[in-house]
């Protein structure tokens, strides 16, 4: 996208079309040149806490110990040290330039055409995510899928904010599977090892390769996973998962909402504190 030149504010009915029948679909370039660079440098910063940012309200876990899904850190509020290891970072709804970029109108078209032209829409999860060079941790075949929300979250923008390749861990997925949720009763979605070969022996996967700025819209229900990082560079992303506004969690909990009444500004995230 040339610096100045509008976004696109619509997808077409044939983006439409590989959406429902694929279960994803390439969005182009959603972040120009100079965009791009802010996003890169606000996240850095985060990471090495030299942001305006209340730490204390936003949700941080550094880079697994051995690459396994597994044997990760734990995920806690709080910066952990300043370093460009760090695999996750959410809340992320809450910061004025990445809650700017979530509230795009392409976005909130997409929603609007999934969720309904007047239904109000929440975020249930604004992250970072982040495979350091020579590092990341490796996610095996899961569904987004959580059995503690009262309605299935159905849409997540992935942003590739370096270029994503097979090499450096971008998103695989099996097309088409996101018709059906292998195993329902399980939060998080992952399948088994037989469940994944069956899967893939059915439909071949394929490798969600991006230039940096570039975007994808996932189904939720698609099965994708990740691999770790062989380059000598970061593989950094950031992802938004929109979900109607009427969710709720197990126990009554709810997300902030960023397209209808009472959503999140910029202005008002500025002066947010949880302290």
């Amino acid at each position: 996208m040339e610096e100045g030149k509008a976004m696109t504010e619509y997808l077409s009915r044939e983006q439409w079309r590989h959406f429902d029948e694929e279960g994803y679909v390439r969005l182009g370039e959603t972040l120009g040149r100079e965009e791009l660079g802010a996003v890169r440098r606000r996240i850095d910063d985060i990471m090495l806490g030299r942001a305006e940012l209340d730490y204390g309200c936003t949700m941080m876990q550094l880079d697994g110990r051995d690459g396994e899904n597994g044997k990760m850190h734990p995920q806690s509020k709080g910066h952990k040290g300043a370093t460009l290891s760090y695999r996750k970072i959410q809340d992320l709804e809450f910061d004025p330039l990445f809650l700017s970029y979530m509230q795009r109108p392409l976005f909130r078209h997409i929603c609007a055409r999934v969720y309904g032209p007047d239904t109000p829409v929440s975020c249930m999860r604004a992250m970072f995510m982040n495979k350091p060079a020579g590092k990341g941790t490796h996610l095996p075949w899961h569904q987004d899928h959580w059995t503690f929300l009262d309605h299935a979250p159905l849409v997540t923008v992935w942003t590739a904010l370096d270029q994503a390749t097979a090499r450096n861990g971008c998103v695989e997925v099996i097309p088409r599977s996101h018709l059906a949720i292998v195993n329902p009763e399980v939060s998080g979605g992952f399948i088994t090892e037989e469940q994944a070969g069956a899967a893939t022996a059915e439909t071949a996967p394929l490798f969600l390769e991006l230039q940096a700025g570039e975007a994808v819209l996932l189904h939720n229900h698609l099965l994708h996973r990740s691999a770790t990082n062989a380059t000598g560079a970061p593989r950094r992303a950031f992802s938004v998962c929109y979900t109607r506004g009427a969710t709720r969690t197990r126990d009554g909990g709810t997300f902030p909402t960023i397209f209808g009444p009472g959503a999140l500004s910029p202005q008002h995230v500025r002066s947010r504190s949880c302290a």
